[in-house]
């Protein structure tokens, strides 16, 4: 499911628009809920022309196609058919929240060991990477079209790894570090590390999915933070060999770390693993998933993969926003979501 959309700030209707129905997990939100394929212009035009209260946009959603030039295009095209929806029919339309992260600095995944990203800490304004890159096409688009609406203002904002509870999300770190949890507990096996040295004792940062919210809150309602691009994490550093043991000590596994050489990957690790995922959503009365909607192995396995590169939080601060959470607590937080939903055990 993916959540990029909402009407005005405040005591207001809000929006919600995802391609799938509305899952029961989230039918307590308080919210009206669109059901909405934003890559079909003609069903993007037909079902958010229509919302002409709307004051704010929030876009935080993507797709993942096999190369950066397919993922350019396509999610070049959603964004374009939502502002192609809105912007002329939303006459009080005031500004748009663009959601994109630090592959603006670091590149995309399939570039990853192959371009040199900028020297962190990363800061807004350093200049694009020589790759293709979608976040890049995301704020030309955005930039293109704000002109076609006097006194429309726009904020980017780029979050690092963020920690939050997102079913069939396609970057859900939490969720899939749980989904693999849950299966070592099942099976009695240990809980180890599927990453490198690197990741498991270097410092890293994440940016809660509440605060990311907060911090587009405050720019969506802040003259001094209008037309700006702004980084988004947590504000202070955790390293996974301390969180590692947070993990087991949440699923009830004793036997848990990280052993050097075995060069373990999620996604080998839970090949053919869909039976067993069944058999535990079944025993622990689970909210009905396949193992491919919940386990996103392939992301969790590039964010294991290597040393975390830092982003500065400066302008945020310098432009006044001070939200900052306590990653531990973060980090439990949402594995207790994850729990409290019955997405896993």
């Amino acid at each position: 499911m993916s959540w990029w959309w909402a009407g005005a700030i405040g005591a207001a209707k809000v929006y919600g628009v995802g391609r799938r129905p509305r899952p029961n997990w989230n039918t307590d939100h308080p919210i009206e809920y669109i059901q909405c394929d934003i890559s079909d212009p003609e069903d993007a035009n037909t079902k958010l022309s229509r919302l002409t209260d709307v004051t704010h946009i929030f876009y935080v959603t993507w797709a993942n196609r096999v190369t950066e030039v397919e993922n350019c295009e396509v999610n070049g095209a959603m964004f374009r058919n939502v502002l192609h929806a809105l912007i002329p029919n939303a006459p009080n339309l005031s500004h748009i929240c663009l959601q994109t992260g630090t592959k603006h600095y670091i590149g995309p995944f399939e570039a990853f060991g192959k371009i040199k990203p900028h020297d962190p800490p990363f800061t807004e304004d350093l200049p694009r990477l020589n790759a293709p890159n979608f976040y890049y096409t995301l704020e030309d688009i955005l930039h293109e079209e704000v002109k076609k609406k006097e006194n429309l203002t726009w904020t980017v904002h780029r979050p690092d790894v963020i920690f939050g509870f997102s079913p069939y999300s396609l970057m859900n770190l939490i969720g899939t570090l749980c989904v693999y949890a849950a299966m070592c507990k099942h099976e009695g096996r240990p809980l180890k590390f599927p990453g490198t040295k690197a990741a498991w004792q270097s410092y890293s940062v994440a940016s809660d999915a509440d605060l990311v919210a907060e911090q587009q809150i405050w720019a969506a309602v802040d003259p001094y933070a209008k037309n700006e691009a702004f980084n988004c994490h947590n504000g202070d550093v955790f390293k996974w060999k301390h969180f590692w043991k947070i993990l087991a000590e949440q699923f009830g596994i004793e036997d848990y770390g990280f052993e050097e050489g075995e060069n373990l990957t999620l996604t080998e690790l839970m090949r053919d693993k869909g039976d067993v995922w069944e058999e535990i959503v079944k025993e622990n009365q689970l909210e009905p998933t396949k193992l491919e909607d919940v386990g996103v192995w392939w992301f969790a396995d590039r964010m294991l993969g290597g040393e975390h590169l830092l982003s500065s939080m400066n302008k945020g601060k310098e432009h006044g926003f001070f939200g900052f959470r306590n990653s531990r607590i973060s980090f439990i937080s949402w594995i207790d979501k994850m729990k409290a939903y019955k997405i896993v055990p």
